[in-house]
């Protein structure tokens, strides 16, 4: 007796691998990568070791300290701060606009000018000391050290508007470095503190 069986057809599968490689080439294409958050600063050369490094004195008023707690809590000047407060507060410092006597003092300091000119600066001695405890999360300091260094840009900006009209990313690299020497960017990193100590 003869079998009624039908034959199923088949799916030509040929094709199915070049699909499977253009959507992964599609996905590595289209989707972005977590980048890694880091500080971009150009460090001081070593110090030779044949030279005895002494300790600088800093006086106090030319010293604003910032210290970073493991909870995420920011304390400037003895006092709480939030966040959003740092940059100005530390900008406030750096200016030094009405000469206050506890904010640091500024020395007079000959810059030559990029047409071999002298411009004569009051550049701010002071100093931001930045100090954590050893449990301060990553993106806490990360977030403070932006704060910092913000504040050190907005003060380069306003001074290079005021010298040369434009903002110091607009300028040219001798006037760029002119403004550098006006408001040099000094940040001091103590070493962090251990818990309860």
């Amino acid at each position: 007796m003869p079998s009624n069986k039908r034959k199923v057809p088949e799916v030509n599968s040929s094709s199915q691998a070049d699909i499977a490689f253009s959507l992964l080439i599609f996905f590595l294409v289209a989707t972005t990568m977590n980048v890694d958050t880091g500080i971009v600063r150009v460090l001081p050369p070593m110090p030779d070791p044949n030279v005895k490094q002494e300790d600088i004195k800093v006086k106090e008023r030319n010293l604003f300290l910032v210290f970073v707690a493991g909870s995420g809590a920011i304390m400037a000047q003895g006092e709480i701060i939030n966040l959003r407060n740092l940059k100005d507060k530390a900008k406030e410092f750096i200016l030094n606009k009405y000469d206050e006597e506890n904010l640091p003092e500024k020395k007079p300091t000959d810059i030559t000018m990029p047409d071999g000119s002298t411009w004569v600066y009051p550049v701010s001695e002071g100093v931001i000391s930045l100090q954590n405890t050893r449990d301060t999360g990553y993106q806490v300091y990360i977030m403070v050290q932006n704060e910092l260094t913000r504040a050190f840009s907005e003060v380069r900006d306003e001074v290079a508007m005021a010298k040369f009209g434009h903002k110091l990313a607009d300028l040219e690299e001798a006037q760029r470095q002119v403004i550098i020497k006006a408001v040099p960017l000094k940040i001091s990193e103590a070493e962090p503190r251990k818990i309860g100590k």
